[in-house]
């Protein structure tokens, strides 16, 4: 029986002889459902229509699909942590061999339920590494695994530099990943933080794609959770959306700046 996926945002589900009725990710109204209506797809199909685009984006190297499909997010690694960041719909051996010619991957960590994608696909394919995703947002799991690694609280320090932040609004257990290494701090954003197109800013919304803003309470406590955090640059969800150099003071004009928005 063939795990569906949804051509909408990617999701793989559990095994099933037919597709839900609906993609429960999709029908939320956070996201949507295609304009064409709920239509599924399984990875095999995938692989015949596309392949892994595996190259650097900026000084991470990234891994997506091409031609984009879905969500266009791209995954991160990061060897110094042995972590890999987000999930993608595609797995491909290429991408597992590249993966593991630059040291391996020993965990992963998806930022929140609209890039859990094939992240279970992702760690068979890894070896049967461990996928931490925050208690909050468990009841959006589609396909469930031994692998899936559920934490709780406001931070979780997963050791080579690498911390994971509760950073509430987009969703209850939206997470970023803070990275410290040699001379240099960054801050994977997910959809927590959304780089704005002028990759000089960010902004803070409950749905990215139906325009619809954080409650300023949330904003306030991830505000509060990143005081004091320091990073250079802020990556966002997909292919050169990023801040790169002074990421910072930029996140901290734009904390000021959405409080003079919602106050006026």
């Amino acid at each position: 029986m063939p795990h569906f996926m949804c051509r909408t945002c990617g999701t793989e589900h559990d095994d099933s002889p037919q597709p839900p009725a609906l993609c429960r990710i999709c029908s939320d109204d956070r996201q949507y459902v295609g304009w064409q209506g709920q239509a599924w797809t399984t990875h095999g199909e995938l692989a015949a229509s596309r392949d892994t685009r595996v190259e650097m984006d900026h000084a991470l190297l990234g891994i997506g699909i091409a031609p984009a499909f879905a969500i266009p997010q791209r995954s991160l690694h990061l060897p110094e942590a042995g972590l890999l960041w987000e999930a993608t719909a595609l797995v491909t051996d290429a991408a597992v061999a590249v993966l593991q010619a630059r040291g391996g991957v020993t965990r992963m960590a998806i930022s929140h339920p609209h890039f859990y994608s094939a992240m279970v696909r992702w760690s068979e394919a890894l070896g049967g590494v461990p996928v931490y995703l925050h208690e909050n947002d468990r009841e959006w799991v589609s396909r469930r695994s031994p692998h899936l690694e559920f934490w709780r609280g406001d931070t979780l320090d997963l050791g080579g530099g690498a911390t994971l932040l509760r950073c509430p609004g987009h969703f209850p257990g939206s997470t970023v990943l803070h990275w410290q290494g040699p001379g240099r701090a960054l801050l994977l954003a997910g959809d927590a933080l959304h780089v704005a197109q002028d990759r000089r800013h960010v902004s803070f919304m409950y749905s990215v794609p139906n325009h619809v803003p954080a409650r300023p309470s949330l904003v306030r406590e991830t505000q509060a959770r990143l005081r004091g955090v320091p990073f250079d640059d802020v990556y966002g969800f997909t292919w050169g959306l990023n801040i790169i150099g002074g990421a910072r003071d930029a996140v901290d004009a734009s904390f000021e700046r959405f409080f003079r928005q919602v106050a006026a």
